[in-house]
């Protein structure tokens, strides 16, 4: 019985820590692939509890490297958008300038009575008072009631990768980009944190932080 008390308190902590260096940025968006290995994670540290014959270290050892896996695939996430999407899925646009995506709808099998319970969560009961509702990534629904605004914000760059399909959707070339940079003060885009058009399309920018731009350049 102590043994197994031990065993338990031992997993717990290298549980525990796994968990802590995922961090709130990882379990908050709770994708199907963080979810899958969550379940692992649970899994492979019930083994050595429930079978003492079982190695300790060898649990310990495939949870680590599960949690390694997440990070670095995290990671990559953060610098290929197309992985991401891999990844994690895209968000659909369900509802756009104030017209029901039926298609979309379809395709995420989605009913009617399932987008008026969203709608109503996030206080829109009608969807003649909804500009836009977007299916994010992690399965939540988004709502923008409408507004003044005049179309859905769109991200150009983020974190130094410029997004293509929002350049296309924006009706901005890259050169074009690279203007409305220079008239920022910015260079090229490596050194833009985020980039987008608001609803009003207005352009706007933020730079990587200055520390982060300086150890940039050394290791350039």
């Amino acid at each position: 019985m102590i043994i197994v008390c031990i065993r338990t308190f031992i997993l717990y902590v290298v549980v525990l820590f796994a968990l802590r260096i995922m961090e709130k940025s990882e379990l908050s968006k709770m994708s199907t692939f963080q979810m899958v290995v969550l379940f692992m994670i649970a899994e492979l540290a019930s083994i050595p509890i429930d079978d003492p014959s079982a190695s300790l270290i060898s649990g310990a050892v495939a949870i680590f490297t599960l949690l390694f896996l997440q990070v670095l695939l995290s990671y990559i996430s953060i610098k290929n958008e197309k992985f991401k999407n891999f990844i994690n899925g895209r968000p659909s646009i369900i509802i756009d300038k104030g017209m029901i995506n039926v298609k979309e709808m379809k395709r995420l099998r989605i009913t009617v009575n399932d987008l008026f319970e969203q709608l109503r969560i996030g206080n829109c009961p009608s969807i003649s008072d909804v500009e836009y509702a977007v299916m994010e990534s992690n399965g939540e629904l988004s709502i923008i009631a409408k507004t003044d605004q005049e179309k859905l914000p769109l991200v150009l760059i983020s974190d130094g990768i410029v997004y293509e399909d929002n350049l296309e959707k924006s009706n901005t070339d890259y050169n074009t980009l690279l203007c409305m940079l220079e008239t920022k003060g910015i260079q090229r885009p490596e050194d833009v944190f985020v980039a987008f058009y608001d609803g009003k399309s207005i352009f706007h920018v933020y730079p990587v932080p200055r520390a982060k731009q300086m150890f940039s350049s050394e290791i350039n």
